[in-house]
């Protein structure tokens, strides 16, 4: 049995996010027929869905969170390289995003993170095989 899974983040801006998005990797745009949310896919297992605030409020019933002052979760995603680590957040930055630092390496893997733009902490890393 195959899980997609489905990375649901409020943002500012739509056009603006998803541009962002396809700068990193991301590809498509299809909105929601209400025009207050879209979705953009990574791979056939990963999709992620941008709301509109107040759309994204309505969905779960509480206000957004302030990302200049908490955190509501850090997406990670793991790729199949060190490489494709640093490309990946490279590109993030040069999109507009935020470098959180150099890249981590633990031995067993190896991660570099960033904040778009609406304040969303991501982090790619490379699982050691």
């Amino acid at each position: 049995m195959t899980i997609t899974t489905f990375i649901n983040l409020p943002v500012r801006d739509l056009l603006t996010a998803a541009e962002f998005f396809r700068s990193v990797g991301f590809t498509g745009e299809r909105p929601t027929a209400d025009a207050t949310a879209l979705q953009l896919t990574l791979n056939e297992t990963t999709q992620l869905m941008l709301h509109i605030a107040s759309s994204f409020e309505e969905y779960t019933g509480v206000a957004v969170t302030d990302t200049t002052t908490s955190r509501e979760v850090i997406v990670g995603l793991a790729t199949d390289s060190r490489e494709r680590v640093d490309d990946l957040v490279d590109r993030a930055v040069a999109a507009g995003g935020e470098a959180l630092g150099p890249g981590r390496d633990t031995g067993p893997f190896y991660m570099r993170g960033f904040r778009d733009i609406d304040g969303h902490q991501w982090s790619f890393l490379h699982l050691a095989g």
